[in-house]
């Protein structure tokens, strides 16, 4: 049975809407809602530092035995004193004394501030150890006393900058201060204009804003329940990026479903039975449509890196909260207010439809009038926008995670230029006691190593720190550490090498090894739901051949914009594979809410038609979606990191790209050239009509 036949299906007829019915969805949604948000239930949170590592990476390993070790005790915050490339005077020197002796009551019990000064005498730094157990939240504070002791009564041209790991963490955490609720209401806002200017009614745009924003708040207190339940850890990035797919996705299907109820209500007087009509014929798109994207997320649970598996799962958990909302508590409140919620433009029954001779019904005319012509245009630009990845870069360091520089990032860049490159980030290579002397003899042999010196250790284990010339976070440095890995190794093969270049070593094996794997997954998922969907596989394939193009066209025109007018010096190593999830999930949406409509024209008529038909009746509607859905994802530009900047830059373009060029003028021009070998091998391609 075909479940786009007929004008009513169970989808419709099972939905409660009704005068007694409707309400009382509308109060259980309330009341239930209220539960939710009332039970106070916090998310798990990842410490930053292994926030993007596999939990079985070498530098992971590392890390944990570290902190076994008594010099996992303390961990420094690195006060940077230096005169903008000039000499250190006297005065300056005899200033950074003075600074040993004031920061000596903020460092940790029984440990002592130590200065270096810099071999060009153009800079020095002092460590002031603080003990490793701070809680996260705490840091501030002891931080805070640094900065402020450490800026005071400075020399006129000496210049402070405090670094090291709780500084770094200090100013990721106020980075993000007041993030979440800047991300809420700029979105809502730019959602409810969105909204306004779709509608042009005074009060109808609020009930789809009303609904939504509810399961917003619902789906991140899922979230929080979640990270419980199925044990993963939750960031700022999981957290903003759940939000805007429940606002993107949620305000997508209530403007396809209440597109649906509006023309129906040009059939039907009764509007229960509109609406009844209306989710028969727009649940099942909008089920697949859903059912792809939490699909194609979940692909994300075979991640190496935690933090993209917490994206999958939160992203998963915010569509399904939000298309429960869309289909049940949307279409309950819409009948409530009836037909008076669309004024001034109230639907009457009888009314002539719009699409016939409006804009969507002209583009439809021309596209499917010349096939050929339109078709080369089309992927004629595809190509050129897809050029600028053949220079790409990948991969930013920690001090290039910032849009805006904290202080943690210039003081280290000042050490950087001042100190051996690896000196403020060394690399941890843990032993036993036994080897640790020829493990010191071998990592001493590697070139590129510029010293090694014990750390500290205990009974089992022993700490070597190696200072690497390479600049950090450099192919070089990755290299660097492969060798020394591999030297460690040759003497202890239990040997553990980790640090920070390690980890940016790792993080970038997972990203690599998670495109390779993840990828194919996601595009999988999403054939098999367009095959089970249009029973096509020339239509399934042709699908997702275009949102894959669409994908590379908006990351190749994406990075000439990062790299000549943001400043960004590479793409995040996490970047690709988000993107392409969300932008592949996501566009093929539109060709969903685009081919099920021809499909069920083409069952009336033959496919030339239907596909015009379906372009003429949705481009409207589908066009405001996706307009919508990329203004949503570019909000991730007022998080202050640059991985979220990149990613809503990208899918918001990409979005924009399959909604005005390939949805609306490629893929009907493909399906008009292809004609009913479109269907193959289904029904439809056997319908001469």
């Amino acid at each position: 049975m075909e479940i786009f036949e007929g004008r009513k299906n169970w989808l419709g007829f099972l939905h409660p809407v009704g005068p007694r019915l409707s309400w009382l969805v509308v109060v259980v949604a309330v009341l239930l809602s209220g539960a939710v948000l009332g039970s106070g239930v916090t998310a798990e949170t990842a410490p930053n530092a292994t926030a993007n590592l596999p939990v079985d990476s070498e530098s992971a390993r590392a890390t944990e035995l570290q902190a076994s070790l008594s010099t996992a005790e303390y961990v420094p915050a690195i006060v940077v004193l230096d005169r903008d490339g000039e000499q250190f005077t006297a005065a300056d020197r005899a200033a950074v004394a003075q600074k040993v002796t004031a920061l000596q009551p903020l460092a940790a019990e029984g440990q002592q501030v130590f200065p270096v000064f810099s071999d060009d005498g153009q800079a020095a730094f002092i460590g002031v150890p603080l003990a490793s157990d701070i809680p996260e939240d705490d840091l501030k504070g002891p931080v805070g006393d640094i900065r402020e002791v450490a800026s005071a009564d400075l020399p006129d041209g000496l210049n402070s900058n405090v670094t090291g790991g709780p500084a770094f963490t200090v100013d990721i955490s106020q980075a993000f201060d007041g993030a979440d609720i800047k991300l809420l209401v700029t979105t809502v806002v730019v959602v409810a204009l969105l909204l306004l200017l779709t509608y042009r009614s005074p009060w109808l745009w609020l009930v789809p804003l009303l609904v939504v924003g509810v399961a917003d708040q619902v789906a991140a207190k899922a979230l929080a329940a979640g990270t419980h339940v199925f044990g993963f850890a939750a960031d700022g990035a999981t957290t903003g990026i759940t939000s805007v797919l429940v606002f993107g996705a949620g305000t997508n299907y209530a403007l396809l479903l209440i597109a649906r109820y509006r023309e129906e209500l040009r059939r039907e007087e009764n509007r229960y039975d509109a609406m009844r009509t209306a989710l028969g014929r727009a649940a099942p798109a909008i089920l697949a449509s859903s059912g792809t994207v939490v699909l194609s997320l979940l692909c994300l649970a075979f991640a190496d890196n935690p933090s993209s598996s917490a994206i999958g799962y939160g992203g998963a958990i915010g569509i399904v909260t939000a298309v429960v909302f869309a289909l049940i508590v949307l279409p309950a409140a819409m009948t409530i207010f009836g037909r008076r919620l669309f004024w001034p433009f109230v639907p009457r029954v009888g009314q002539p439809e719009p699409t016939e001779t409006g804009f969507w019904s002209k583009v439809a005319g021309v596209v499917t009038s010349r096939p050929r012509l339109v078709s080369v245009i089309g992927l004629g630009l595809l190509v050129v926008l897809s050029l600028p990845l053949l220079g790409v870069q990948t991969g930013l360091s920690a001090t290039e995670q910032f849009r805006v520089k904290p202080e943690s990032v210039t003081g280290q860049e000042v050490l950087a230029q001042h100190f051996p490159a690896g000196a403020s980030q060394p690399t941890s290579v843990i032993t036993t006691p036994e080897a640790a002397s020829e493990v010191t003899s071998a990592v001493e042999a590697v070139d590129g190593v510029q010293s090694v010196e014990k750390a500290g250790g205990s009974d089992v284990l022993a700490e070597l720190s190696v200072v690497l010339r390479a600049d950090p976070a450099s192919d070089a440095a990755f290299a660097q550490v492969q060798a020394v890995r591999e030297a460690a190794r040759s003497v202890d093969p239990t040997a553990l090498v980790g640090g920070s270049d390690a980890e940016g070593l790792d993080a970038q094996t997972a990203a690599t090894r998670d495109q390779k794997v993840v990828i194919p997954l996601i595009l999988a998922v999403v054939l098999v739901v367009l095959l089970l969907l249009l029973r096509s596989v020339v239509a399934a394939v042709l699908l997702v051949l275009t949102v894959v193009a669409t994908y590379v066209a908006s990351l190749g025109a994406s990075w000439f914009a990062f790299s000549h007018w943001f400043g960004f010096p590479a793409l995040d190593l996490s970047v690709p594979l988000l993107s392409f999830l969300f932008l592949v999930a996501l566009g093929v949406d539109y060709n969903i809410f685009l081919t099920t409509r021809a499909r069920e024209e083409a069952f009336r008529t033959d496919t030339t038609t239907a596909i015009s038909t379906a372009l003429a009746v949705t481009g409207g509607v589908i066009t405001s979606a996706g307009i919508l859905l990329a203004a949503v994802f570019t909000v991730l530009g007022v998080l202050p990191v640059i991985v979220l900047t990149q990613i809503g830059v990208i899918v918001g373009f990409g979005v924009l790209l399959d909604t005005l060029l390939v949805r609306s003028v490629l893929v009907p021009a493909l399906v008009a050239l292809l004609g009913r070998r479109f269907w193959w091998p289904g029904e439809l391609s056997r319908t001469d009509r």
